[in-house]
């Protein structure tokens, strides 16, 4: 046992794909946003009211901060002159005029009942009711004619109250109001709500970056356009856990690693444009590791990494002992230092605590911190990594109460020292260890099967190295500087991991409709910017899911 305290890291990850088309910029998708206003803001204000000592490590790839800032702009140009917002459900509710189409109220009908039903629905009367008959009225093909304007209106404006972090519904006069009122929204009451997330999302990079100023937060990112970077490496990492894994018939991603390598350097660069300041620290899409991935991170300057526990124990094969989770790592002699979450205490908060009263989970998650502390060695590092969006919305209240719960007792407790990477890697007294090798795979299980494997997802991955395939064949011809970059971005977008995250009949089926679609759409855009014919296979959808995953599948769990 240590007499030291034993060294806890909270990395919160926040992630969400390219939803804009390529073809005009319109949001396809409004997942950024919702997200925006409910998830982001309440992790910013749980730091910033955290007790003195509180700290956690914060990540954003750039493709999502791109996206915020882009939202940022457009609500405050609407505000300002009435510009478009360029999203179609943030649309329906600011602008006067209701949609009277059919296709296209019924899709937003339809979208106003996308909120997890308990603790976003239920939670408020007005909001069941509406939903409820919403619902009725969308069983038959006419119902939904039966719905008015006023229905629709008072229906957009709960969805976002739902959708609101608990934090602004607590601390904000203006959302207090709107919930009061609970029917016959205006149009005035329905600007006022836009005026609030404007206020929100525009806020929430310099919140972030005035967090890690003060030392509240470490801010880390992803490559670009969040890609499992060994997949497009190498293919055959796929098979260093899984040997008989099935893999698409293209040999391998034509350019992989030049392509990483952009990933990488892109990150940094979009990194520093948003927050003034480098990264020191570098989350792999997924957790998505290999030797020849840790190679370029380190040549990139990140100074830490991190992975999922299975990686490390299919690296370290029958030499793992209790405590080798808890140490630092370098691959080799130089590179980054890399950390590996522990699954168990990570996925205890992302699916297992939402159902417990807050101070007995907290009490559960700290005991747990004791066991190892009892055990552990000098210089040893927990590291609890988890989406930090997508598990709120299954808690009650959003994690108001847990969050702010867990962050007092870890620092208020002497054997426990809240940290960040960065603070580990440069502290020359803790040890790191050497791993000889390592075996590629992700926080999902240790291998990388939620990527590649099945034959929708293998179909995807085929069809990007044939778009790859005719980038290659014509970008030596574009000489123009701002073409060739809006082709690269557009490639980058394609290679993204949550396309290939979504394919397989295992998740649900509207949701792989969606993100199916949008990789196709993505995909015949890099070919008309290209001024190449598009496939016509590219009409016809990859894959048709089925399942009823745990959390409608956004989250996954590190092992079985």
């Amino acid at each position: 046992m240590s007499a030291e305290p034993l060294n806890v890291v909270l990395c919160w990850h926040m992630h969400q794909p390219e939803y804009r088309s390529p073809l005009d910029g319109r949001f396809l998708a409004p997942w950024t946003y919702l997200h925006a206003i409910k998830d982001y803001t309440d992790m910013a204000a749980h730091l910033e009211q955290a007790p003195e000592g509180v700290k956690a490590v914060v990540n954003f790839p750039p493709v999502l901060l791109e996206q915020l800032a882009d939202y940022a702009d457009r609500i405050r140009a609407h505000l300002g002159n009435g510009g478009e917002l360029g999203d179609p459900l943030l649309s329906a509710l600011a602008n006067p005029e209701l949609p009277g189409e059919r296709t296209e109220r019924r899709a937003l009908l339809e979208r106003c009942l996308h909120a997890q039903q308990t603790h976003m629905i239920d939670r408020f009367p007005a909001y069941a009711r509406l939903a409820a008959m919403t619902r009725s009225a969308l069983e038959t093909e006419y119902g939904q004619d039966y719905l008015t304007d006023r229905h629709l209106a008072d229906l957009l404006v709960w969805y976002h109250l739902a959708w609101m972090g608990e934090t602004l519904r607590r601390g904000d006069e203006r959302i207090r109001c709107l919930i009061d009122k609970e029917q016959e929204y205006t149009q005035e009451d329905r600007r006022e709500l836009l005026v609030v997330m404007g206020d929100v999302i525009g806020g929430l990079l310099s919140r972030y970056g005035e967090l890690a100023r003060a030392g509240r937060a470490e801010l880390s990112t992803s490559p670009y356009t969040h890609p499992i970077l060994p997949l497009l490496l190498d293919f055959n990492a796929a098979r260093e856990p899984r040997p008989e894994l099935p893999l698409p018939t293209a040999a391998g991603y034509p350019g992989g690693e030049e392509r990483a390598r952009w990933q990488l350097e892109r990150a940094r660069a979009a990194f520093e444009a948003h927050f003034g300041t480098s990264p020191a620290g570098c989350w792999p899409s997924e957790g998505g590791v290999s030797a020849p991935t840790l190679t370029l991170i380190g040549e990139q300057g990140f100074t830490w990494t991190a992975s999922g526990q299975a990686v490390l124990y299919n690296s370290l094969n029958e030499e793992a002992d209790d405590n080798a989770v808890y140490r630092p790592y370098r691959h080799g002699d130089a590179g980054p230092v890399c950390f590996f979450r522990d699954d168990e205490l990570s996925d205890l908060i992302g699916f297992v605590y939402k159902d417990w009263h807050a101070d007995d989970a907290v009490g559960d998650f700290i005991a747990r911190l004791e066991a190892i502390a009892g055990n552990a060695e000098p210089g040893q590092v927990v590291a609890v990594i988890l989406d930090g969006e997508n598990p709120w919305e299954h808690y009650p209240h959003n994690g108001y109460h847990f969050v702010p719960a867990l962050y007092r007792a870890l620092v208020q407790h002497d054997g426990l020292h809240l940290t960040t990477f960065t603070e580990c890697a440069e502290n020359d007294a803790l040890p790191v260890a050497i791993l000889p090798g390592i075996v590629a795979g992700s926080w999902v299980y240790g291998n990388l099967d939620t990527w590649i494997g099945d034959p929708d997802k293998n179909r995807a991955w085929e069809l990007l190295c044939e778009a790859k395939t005719a980038y290659d064949r014509k970008l030596p011809n574009i000489t123009d500087p701002s073409r060739r970059a809006e082709l690269e971005r557009q490639l980058g977008v394609c290679e993204g991991s949550d396309w290939f995250w979504w394919f397989g009949d295992y998740n649900p089926a509207d949701v792989v409709a969606e993100f199916d679609q949008l990789y196709r759409l993505q995909l015949e855009a890099l070919y008309r910017m290209l001024d190449e014919p598009v496939p016509d296979h590219l009409s016809r959808p990859i894959s048709h899911g089925h399942g009823h995953p745990e959390l409608g599948g956004t989250m996954r769990r590190g092992h079985e």
